[in-house]
């Protein structure tokens, strides 16, 4: 169920996109494309957005970089999610992560297999948060980046969904680290 406040002022986020691919071009990279359309139609800010080949190494620099970025909130990864030997997605960001989003990979698949069937269980989809980041790894395809948006990330994104949402917890992240 995904109910607004509409009374709620909105709070846009800022978003960085990371593509992984050996074959394409940022310019051919539909489904970045497709979560920057997305993430801009939703009210949210594109800061920055970059295509890697698969390479474990370049993907965990960027995207601790993008950690490390106090004008980040949030980054999308799409693409190497699956099991070829080129798939290294979760292998580079996982270790970067201080707590898993458990429930995203759960209720991705679930949606996703709305959509593809048991074709989902080809997929690595996997959440995490860095420091007061937050970071999603989605597929390469433009069907189950939508799949996604559509199903998790625009409400979970969104500070006047109810009855909660990721926003109005962010600036919790770091209570941790909070000196006494």
């Amino acid at each position: 169920m995904t109910r607004l406040d509409e009374t709620r002022p909105f709070i846009p986020l800022s978003i960085a996109i990371l593509t992984m691919s050996d074959t394409r071009t940022l310019a051919e990279d539909k489904s970045g494309d497709t979560l920057a359309a997305l993430a801009t139609e939703a009210g949210h800010t594109v800061a920055d957005r970059k295509l890697l080949k698969d390479d474990t190494d370049a993907i965990r620099v960027q995207v601790a970089d993008w950690i490390a970025d106090k004008g980040i909130d949030v980054v999308l990864t799409t693409g190497g999610t699956g099991f070829t030997g080129r798939d290294v997605t979760p292998e580079a960001v996982k270790p970067l992560f201080e707590k898993e989003i458990d429930g995203f990979s759960i209720l991705f698949h679930q949606i996703s297999f709305q959509s593809v069937g048991t074709s989902t269980i080809q997929s690595r989809a996997c959440g995490g948060i860095a420091h007061s980041t937050l970071i999603f790894c989605l597929p390469g395809s433009t069907g189950a980046c939508k799949d996604a948006w559509h199903g998790i990330l625009k409400w979970q994104l969104d500070n006047r969904h109810r009855p909660c949402n990721f926003v109005e917890i962010m600036p919790r992240f770091e209570e941790h680290r909070a000196k006494p």
